[in-house]
């Protein structure tokens, strides 16, 4: 058995198709080729070159490498790693079944594995350090066996995700690899994840919700603790906070996602406080009930995520008081990009 890592699209444009359709996709445009017919690599570079007439040697060499892996390399009963784009989750999912070529479909989804999903929405911090860098490839495609992946992670699986246990069990392993390329902006996020879990637990995420809210210009009020009626920030803009929208905020520090309950609360309390639109932060993020209601609720509640509240963070960063700037220090570097990937 071995476990891959396979990426839904860069952007996770295609997550909710795998998720949906219990399978896994090729995702690469315009490759509308039964490729169980190729008896070897030689074969599938031809079938590239004549694909991607315009892309580089390089460029090739990378796609064939990933897309020969999900076409004849990975096995019934292998493991498949899927991370999330738009949460800070892992998916993973057995393969149940071989290679399946659909002449028909919409591109790209020529190409596919039927899966099992055996684990959905598993906090990326439930899945030890090391693990986490092996899983960080920027391939979008690839075998991860570095620090003994495979047998870990199905241990993890096996215990419920309980990563103490797993970290004791656990033998040596290697963290840097010059040679590797990962995603180096994820482990950064993973890293900020973990400093604002440590420095802003409990109340203390509110006042850093607060801090991105005074950065795009509203003046705010913070509830003092205790029984807050369901108001832990208001916010406006205008000098004194007088201007509209006015804004009702709910902050959840917990890590377990937040139910359809905890929303309903937000909208009754909105009308309660007259406010025109509300924001609800869940470090845990929602579960699926809270999720189908984006739509619905997109005018009028916006919902952040951990994902989310990072991307505020970084982007009002430099406009954060000299206090919360001292809780959660970060610098801006430079990185040379990852090479071309699909």
């Amino acid at each position: 058995m071995a476990l891959w890592l396979v990426r839904a699209g860069k952007y996770g444009e295609h997550e909710a198709r795998f998720l949906n359709e219990n399978r896994v996709y090729l995702t690469w445009d315009d490759l509308s080729y039964d490729l169980s017919a190729l008896r070897d690599r030689g074969e599938l570079d031809a079938v590239l070159q004549a694909t991607y007439t315009d892309a580089k040697v390089g460029t090739l060499r990378n796609f064939a490498a990933q897309i020969w892996s999900f076409s004849h390399r990975m096995s019934q009963g292998d493991w498949v790693v899927v991370p999330s784009k738009s949460k800070p989750v892992f998916n993973i999912a057995e393969i149940t079944g071989a290679y399946a070529f659909h002449s028909q479909a919409e591109n790209p989804y020529y190409h596919s594995r039927p899966v099992r999903w055996v684990a959905r929405d598993v906090p990326r911090a439930a899945v030890p350090q090391d693990l986490r860098y092996s899983l960080g490839a920027i391939m979008t495609i690839c075998k991860i066996e570095r620090n003994d992946a495979e047998r870990r992670i199905r241990e993890l699986q096996a215990i419920g995700w309980n990563v103490e246990s797993a970290v004791r069990s656990a033998g040596p392993s290697d963290i840097a690899d010059p040679d590797e390329d990962v995603d180096l902006e994820q482990l950064a996020r993973d890293q900020i994840a973990a400093l604002i879990t440590q420095r802003f637990k409990g109340h203390a995420l509110e006042r850093l919700v607060e801090a991105v809210l005074k950065a795009q210009g509203y003046v705010t009020y913070h509830s003092p603790k205790g029984p807050d009626k369901g108001v832990d920030l208001l916010a406006a803009p205008g000098p004194l906070g007088f201007g509209t929208p006015r804004i009702c905020v709910q902050v959840k520090s917990g890590d377990t996602p937040v139910d359809r309950p905890t929303l309903d609360q937000l909208v009754g309390t909105m009308q309660n406080v007259h406010a025109e639109q509300g924001l609800l932060v869940s470090w845990g993020g929602f579960n699926r009930n809270v999720e189908k209601e984006v739509p619905q609720q997109f005018f009028r509640v916006r919902m952040w995520n951990q994902v989310d509240l990072i991307a505020q963070v970084l982007e009002h960063y430099d406009k954060f008081d000299e206090e919360i700037r001292a809780e959660l220090p970060l610098k801006r570097i430079w990185t040379v990009a990852g090479p071309e990937e699909d």
